[in-house]
């Protein structure tokens, strides 16, 4: 690595400030994808804003029909969150998935949707249950926060506080996993809505996180597995590589789908 100054701020504000004063600077959240490329010299900040010390973005609280959880806030505290099992299980059983134990007990919720990894599984809970990003400066519809790889809404200098996620009826998270990352080599996620269905993939676009409008229109009308039968996504919009090519990323996505729409039913 490099010489760098390293931040670390107790608040929001002071973390802010420091952002606007520092030149060429990068926040840090669990560190699981900056720290590696900063290794590799892929990444080479000036200034690291570590934001573990703020007690402010952690948390989780509910209020009436929804559900917020503080951008600080580890996999392991989601995992063990009463609060959340209770109203949206499917996000436990997902972070069940998350990585492996060294990740759940340090990655973070705001690292993950901040860095927007093609194949991370927040991202996809965040399309499909409608969540709101809320930053230090504004709220953001998760539609328009997600803008294709490793590329979001956010801002400059930009913090996210928190993620508030509507609960829904119904939802569930379906992941093929590469047996060694533990990375989605297809995630869907399906959540019922009173206005309707969402499922949102992760994966497998080769431009990041996606939503099926036709598996939502399909689902809205009649919320079971059969439903999505003959409904199929363009190969040419599916990433490819060593691991699965995009024919069989476009399989998977409706075989993983079907599989989120079933545990969704029965849970």
């Amino acid at each position: 690595m490099y010489a760098f100054e390293y931040h670390r701020p107790t608040s929001v504000s002071e973390a802010a400030k420091l952002a606007g004063q520092a030149d060429d600077m990068k926040f840090i959240a669990g560190g699981h994808t900056l720290l590696p490329t900063m290794k590799m010299r892929l990444a080479g900040p000036a200034n690291l804003i570590d934001l573990g010390q703020i007690a402010e973005l952690r948390g989780i609280t509910r209020s009436g029909d929804t559900l917020t959880i503080g951008a600080m806030t580890r996999y392991v505290e989601v995992l063990n969150s009463a609060e959340v099992r209770d109203a949206i299980p499917a996000l436990v059983e997902m972070t069940e998935l998350v990585g492996d134990p060294h990740v759940r007990h340090r990655g973070t919720i705001g690292g993950s949707i901040a860095n927007n990894d093609p194949s991370a599984d927040y991202p996809a809970a965040c399309l499909a249950l409608n969540a709101t990003i809320v930053t230090d400066r504004r709220k953001i519809a998760a539609d328009d926060f997600f803008q294709g790889i490793f590329t979001t809404a956010l801002d400059e200098g930009e913090i996210i506080t928190q993620v508030s996620f509507p609960i829904p009826s119904q939802a569930a998270y379906a992941k093929f996993r590469h047996p060694a990352s533990r990375y989605a080599l297809v995630g869907v996620f399906v959540a019922k809505h009173t206005d309707g269905v969402r499922v949102a993939v992760t994966g497998a676009g080769s431009n990041g996180v996606f939503r099926v409008a036709e598996m939502e229109d399909a689902l809205s009308r009649n919320f079971a597995a059969d439903a999505l039968n003959g409904i199929s996504v363009a190969e040419d919009e599916m990433n490819g590589d060593i691991h699965a090519d995009a024919a069989y990323r476009a399989h998977l996505v409706g075989v993983m789908a079907r599989r989120a729409v079933q545990a969704a039913t029965l849970g």
